[in-house]
């Protein structure tokens, strides 16, 4: 269990790293093209969740609730021994780590700071957290297939 409490806190404090720089510095310039018109580091304070969805409602601290339940739930089921594989453990894992880094952004400036651009796809702006969350999501359908599967074949 304590790797895994050093490893959310390491990715947290890279997600508040990169943030940080896109707060004080990125900011004031608003954009800054690394491939222009396909990818550029934008500035954008997201009052949303994921890639701005809910963003019209006032959701902070449903956001914030959510990402403490969820962690939490994580934890449990990790020191149950529910999942079965350390893929399992480390999907559910980026996903808390993704879920605190932007909840830390809620409650310290009521907004996530957003900056990867893929202009090209038109895909929203997004930050490391989110992408914490995307590839342990992707790992854990993945955990899911094939653990759902491996207990499928032993039931025959």
């Amino acid at each position: 269990m304590p790797i895994y409490i050093c490893a959310i806190l390491l990715m947290i404090a890279a997600d508040q790293a990169v943030k940080y720089w896109a707060f004080t510095s990125l900011q004031a310039q608003q954009t800054i093209p690394l491939i222009n018109g396909v990818f550029h580091l934008t500035y954008i304070e997201n009052r949303g969740a994921a890639f701005s969805l809910f963003a019209q409602f006032d959701s902070r601290w449903i956001f914030v609730v959510l990402a403490i339940v969820i962690t939490v739930a994580i934890f449990t089921a990790i020191y149950r021994n529910m999942l079965q594989t350390q893929l399992g453990c480390w999907s559910l894992i980026l996903v808390a780590a993704g879920a605190l880094g932007n909840a830390i952004d809620r409650v310290a400036r009521g907004f996530v700071v957003d900056m990867f651009d893929f202009r090209l796809i038109h895909f929203p702006v997004f930050n490391v957290a989110d992408i914490f969350i995307c590839v342990g999501g992707v790992l854990f359908v993945l955990y899911f297939m094939f653990q759902h599967k491996e207990t499928s074949e032993a039931e025959k």
